[in-house]
């Protein structure tokens, strides 16, 4: 295990219109804001989303497996935001529902949102925490220096 200890910094409310991209979004405000590390929280609706449920394969590397998730649904969800290579990134879970389908994964890049989606960052400061590549998973993993 490894951890380390930040103290709560800004707190941002954001709401997205019909159709747009959750992960460009969020960001989009955490450039905007230089944002480094933070939770995010978000509820309301998803028009579409590919979601991650679960690994194919898990050797030699994780083969993720994708559900296609066509909307709209309602969503609810709990993430982060930490910097890579590249700048901010966020990983982010959720549970989404339309009638009596139940899907719970991560979504990816393309998810857009339905009528409304209501985010809110919560920015943790004093952290030295950043996303690297880890050779074994192929994923950029969360490390604290």
């Amino acid at each position: 295990m490894e951890y380390a200890v930040g103290r709560t910094g800004r707190i941002i409310a954001a709401r997205l219109f019909e159709g747009e991209d959750l992960y460009e979004s969020i960001h989009e405000i955490a450039r905007a804001e230089s944002i480094e590390s933070a939770a995010v929280l978000i509820t309301g609706g998803f028009r579409r989303a590919n979601v991650v449920v679960g690994p194919v394969q898990e050797e030699p590397k994780i083969v993720p497996d994708f559900k296609d998730f066509t909307g709209p649904g309602e969503v609810l969800g709990v993430g982060t935001i930490y910097c890579d290579d590249q700048g901010p990134k966020l990983h982010m879970h959720t549970a989404i529902g339309k009638a009596d389908g139940v899907m719970v994964g991560c979504p990816r890049d393309g998810t857009k949102t339905f009528l409304i989606l209501e985010v809110t960052i919560i920015e943790i400061e004093g952290l030295n925490a950043r996303r690297k590549p880890d050779d074994k998973t192929g994923f950029n993993l969360l490390r604290f220096e």
